[in-house]
């Protein structure tokens, strides 16, 4: 079951109480203290990005989880931010919609206490352009885009950087702004914007970092349409399933944790996106 959740219908709301497709909606049910287990009959409650994160559980909802014995519920979020806010409230029992430096990020900002229990799949981010057909043609003074949020703009201009277009000092990869940027021979010009936002860019800028999720919804292919893509080798931004700490022994989580790294989702991941979206080595 999926409930789409807008950004905007939350902050009407005032609050994150999510009401969920049916009737399941309720409190966390995370392992009990006296017998270390949750009811397995409880709906799992999962806050997902649309794409590709609620297909991929979607198609472990309709094919594996009964099986599993284990019950999933969607709830989708269209930002990067409130997943990871409802998770931590209880209004979710594990996300699924973010990469290790991110989360990292969230945790030192925000001082949540959560655990990745597993890697799912990475997303290449891409460069893309409607105004250039390569990375040589980009013009002297071409503005970039890229996202605003601060592990992903840092992976942006590492990408940037692997392409010859900008030099970054020697800061951390996870930690990079444009104000490390030490040499910039094209003398880009860069625009931080919120990364769902991105593919809009496309019309007003020369070129867009955008993130994999997004180039997805947007119908855009890493492999066909993107003028550069950073290399899934030794990657650290496979996509994960997160939990509040002391909730990863959950039973259904760790059974949602085994679909997630079966063969099956690794197929299904592999058959669906073309390449566009990468199953974890785990």
């Amino acid at each position: 079951m999926r409930t789409p959740v807008t950004l905007t219908a939350l902050l009407a709301a005032g609050t994150l109480a999510l009401t969920a497709c049916g009737s399941n909606a309720g409190a966390s049910t995370a392992p009990d203290a006296a017998t270390g287990s949750a009811a397995t009959s409880e709906p799992l409650k999962v806050g997902v990005s649309p794409v590709p994160h609620a297909e991929i559980l979607q198609f472990v909802d309709d094919e594996l989880a009964a099986d599993a014995g284990i019950d999933l519920e969607l709830v989708e979020f269209t930002d990067y931010v409130q997943p990871n806010v409802a998770l931590d409230d209880g209004s979710l029992d594990a996300n699924y919609f973010q990469h290790e430096p991110y989360l990292a990020e969230q945790e030192s900002a925000a001082g949540y206490d959560f655990t990745a229990v597993t890697p799912v799949h990475l997303e290449p981010l891409g460069l893309y352009s409607e105004k250039v057909g390569s990375v040589a043609e980009l013009p002297d003074g071409a503005q970039i885009a890229i996202p605003n949020d601060p592990t992903n703009a840092a992976r942006a201009l590492q990408l940037l950087e692997g392409e010859g277009l900008i030099t970054l000092a020697d800061t951390g990869e996870a930690s990079a702004t444009v104000l490390d940027i030490e040499d910039n021979p094209k003398n880009l010009e860069f625009a931080e914007i919120e990364a769902a936002q991105l593919p809009r860019s496309l019309a007003d800028v020369d070129a867009a970092v955008i993130n994999g999720n997004y180039a997805i919804e947007a119908d855009l292919s890493p492999a066909k349409d993107a003028i550069a893509v950073e290399s899934p080798e030794g990657n650290p931004y496979a996509n994960l399933l997160v939990v509040r700490t002391g909730d990863e022994t959950d039973p259904r989580i760790v059974k949602l944790a085994e679909l997630l790294s079966s063969d099956e989702v690794a197929q299904f991941i592999e058959d669906t996106y073309d390449g566009a979206v990468i199953p974890a080595a785990g």
